[in-house]
């Protein structure tokens, strides 16, 4: 089985900014180029932080309501450190949380999900940025065609790892839904194959209808 990598969902021309990069010229950046968030590099293309458009709005949240309808809200000592920022360096959300190009889906989101998130610098071995992913661009594997998700499920999960001919377990799949059926020789192998499938880059959900000859998790011998 093959997963797609962090290096060939990632988006390699990069937006950046240095860390003297004042406030207004990260904000026309933004809007330019129609991103939500710049990284922060050193002289070297090392990522030192993150700047996004969140970082950039407590400048405006931080300032009296002029209409009175709404409190100047509460900040911690970082939070006005940041709406107070003049700089990249002021603004940004520091130290940088970075991928490797080699990188699978799940290892990337979950990264992602633990910091919270919805971007990561990619770096080489050397830290120089190479690129960056978003949560948009993992979900991309959401998009491959059904018929490609069946081909690779029947070739390289149920032939080549498990030894499973079309004759054994058939799958069908649509809208990224998996249903599996045919019958298999022991019980025990059932939650493999479903399992297996359900990590194939684009899977949404596997049902399983297989039965077996042989029941080799505990009760009876008989077909499931």
């Amino acid at each position: 089985m093959r997963h797609r990598t962090v290096g060939e969902l990632m988006t390699r021309d990069v937006v950046r900014v240095r860390r003297d990069t004042p406030f207004k010229e990260i904000a026309r950046l933004l809007a330019e180029n129609d991103v939500t968030a710049v990284p922060v590099v050193d002289d070297l293309d090392r990522p030192a932080g993150v700047v996004s458009e969140a970082d950039l709005l407590r400048k405006s949240a931080d300032r009296a309501d002029p209409s009175g309808r709404s409190p100047v809200p509460h900040l911690e000592a970082w939070e006005r450190a940041k709406a107070e920022g003049a700089r990249a360096e002021e603004l940004m959300s520091a130290p940088a949380v970075c991928a490797r190009p080699e990188w699978n889906v799940v290892e990337a989101a979950r990264l992602m999900e633990v910091h919270h998130i919805k971007r990561l610098p990619v770096v080489d071995e050397t830290d120089r940025l190479l690129g960056i992913v978003s949560r948009g661009d993992l979900l991309r594997i959401f998009l491959r065609r059904d018929d490609a998700i069946r081909d690779e499920i029947t070739a390289d999960v149920l032939w080549r790892t498990m030894g499973l001919a079309p004759s054994e377990v058939t799958a069908e799949v649509r809208d990224g839904r998996v249903e599996l059926g045919g019958s298999v020789e022991f019980r025990s192998l059932i939650p493999v194959i479903e399992r297996l499938c359900g990590s194939t880059d684009g899977v949404v959900s596997v049902t399983g209808h297989i039965d077996y000859r042989n029941d080799d998790a505990g009760s009876s011998s008989a077909g499931g």
